[in-house]
């Protein structure tokens, strides 16, 4: 690291299980980050200002005026731009020395496990349950860690999950594709505008976590929310042994 990293990321290298040399995990790190919606927003932020060396954002999505109340990637003179040319313009202001490269299309499975295959972790922050399916059984078939994150209403809820370890549990381990969730989103449930952020920011401190070997990541549970009355619940998932994905 040169002066100026030093300086920028001082606060993170004084203390004292991260260090200079969880630092240099993060600089040398490549993270995957798919949607910059209203979790991707703070995950692609933090990461950034933490200084992870290269972000892919992937999203084919654009800014309307709708996403305002909560994608705080993007502002009003964004609408109409695509979210990752946003979120880029967003995260290079933020932090130059990250390298930031967007996908703006959607991705077929085999393009998709191509893609994670030269990723350290990916963070899921897409907002539709067939491609948190796909992500997941890309990152398994990868043996990618995969921190999720999902919020909806007043609830919220993250889950890490790292296929490099056999009995570990998958996404698919903890919900059925034909699952009645599959159904529910924020367009036709809503979503209060900083669970978001609480939940991006969780999902952010976990890829830390893990890629700086740091403190114990949220392998094989499940952390959920309820803003309501700001209760956290601490779950252990346990792997099926039925899984059709990891199984």
């Amino acid at each position: 690291m040169d002066d100026q990293q030093l300086l920028r990321y001082s606060r993170q290298i004084m203390l004292p299980r991260f260090d200079i040399a969880g630092q240099e995990k993060l600089i040398a790190s490549r993270v995957l980050v798919v949607g910059v919606g209203g979790l991707g927003s703070p995950v692609a932020l933090y990461l950034a200002a933490a200084g992870v060396g290269h972000l892919t954002l992937i999203d084919d999505d654009v800014v309307e005026l709708s996403n305002l109340q909560r994608q705080i990637a993007h502002g009003t003179e964004d609408i109409g731009k695509p979210k990752v040319e946003s979120a880029r313009e967003a995260l290079n202001q933020l932090n130059p020395l990250v390298q930031v490269e967007t996908i703006n299309r959607r991705l077929d499975e085999a393009q998709l496990n191509q893609l994670i295959a030269r990723c350290d972790l990916v963070l899921d922050c897409s907002d539709n349950f067939a491609t948190r399916f796909e992500v997941n059984r890309c990152c398994v078939n990868n043996k990618i860690p995969l921190v999720s994150g999902a919020a909806i209403g007043m609830e919220g809820q993250v889950a890490v999950f790292d296929s490099r370890t056999a009995d570990q549990p998958c996404y698919r381990c903890l919900y059925k594709e034909e699952s009645e969730e599959t159904n529910l989103n924020c367009s036709s449930n809503g979503v209060m505008a900083p669970l978001v952020g609480i939940v991006g920011s969780v999902q952010a401190m976990e890829a830390i976590k893990v890629i700086a070997k740091l403190g114990e990541p949220l392998i094989g549970k499940l952390l959920l929310l309820d803003a309501m009355v700001m209760q956290w619940r601490n779950l252990r998932l346990p792997k099926d042994p039925a899984c059709p994905v990891c199984g």
